[in-house]
């Protein structure tokens, strides 16, 4: 890894899934930078969503055992209260400094919701975003497809990058498009697949597929069982 970006990559990962897998090795290879998969808290209002976050950390330290330039940053769970991403950024700003290259790995349809974040406007101004496409979500507008809305287009005008070398030359601020293939995994497909008994192994790396049925996470899987 050559790259002086500093790349992260958040989420619940409830499960961490093969698609999860596939943007981080595409934006790993892409921006030739480390990822850092960075696991949401426990919601402080209710209960865990899947698995909890232990849990969920184990299985994401399981899936990018082995695979370089993977590595999990569990930060956000070492804050009490909600974890907004701009205050991860605060933290990264505070130990990396107002000049390091920071970028977060978004999905489009995250990226499509950024209006719904905590302070976004201000996100723009703590780190790049690289967007991973994903099927149905249109970054751009596409025809038949619901684009961002007004406020995030006009906020995004001018930001977009077509080189992934001039995030590493500004700290923030920029969009970036990554070139991945389109992958239809989704944790809660993972999740419904296992509740209703039906095949859901070959969506997950081997070694969380293992840990959720010896575990017995998810609805409908009782430990040591498994539909296939």
């Amino acid at each position: 890894m050559d790259s002086s970006l500093h790349l992260y990559y958040g989420g619940t990962f409830d499960p961490v899934h093969n698609g999860h897998l596939a943007i981080a090795c595409s934006a790993r290879d892409e921006l030739r930078c480390t990822v850092r998969l960075m696991p949401a808290a426990d919601p402080p209002h209710r209960a865990p969503p899947g698995a909890d976050a232990g849990q969920r950390v184990h299985m994401l330290e399981l899936a990018v055992a082995g695979e370089p330039g993977l590595v999990v940053d569990p930060r956000e769970l070492q804050r009490e209260g909600r974890s907004y991403s701009i205050d991860t950024l605060r933290q990264l700003r505070a130990e990396l400094g107002p000049e390091a290259p920071v970028a977060l790995l978004i999905g489009a349809d995250s990226y499509l919701g950024l209006p719904t974040w905590h302070q976004w406007r201000d996100l723009f101004g703590l780190a790049h975003f690289v967007v991973a496409p994903r099927p149905g979500s249109a970054v751009g507008g596409q025809a038949g497809e619901a684009g961002p809305a007004p406020e995030l287009a006009a906020v995004s005008a001018g930001r977009w990058s077509a080189s992934a070398a001039e995030l590493e030359r500004l700290p923030a601020g920029r969009l970036f498009l990554l070139d991945p293939p389109l992958r239809p995994e989704s944790a809660s497909e993972v999740r419904g697949r296992i509740a209703a008994g039906r095949p859901w192994k070959s969506l997950v790396p081997p070694a969380v597929a293992a840990y959720i049925v010896s575990h017995g996470l998810y609805a409908g899987l009782a430990p040591g069982r498994s539909p296939l």
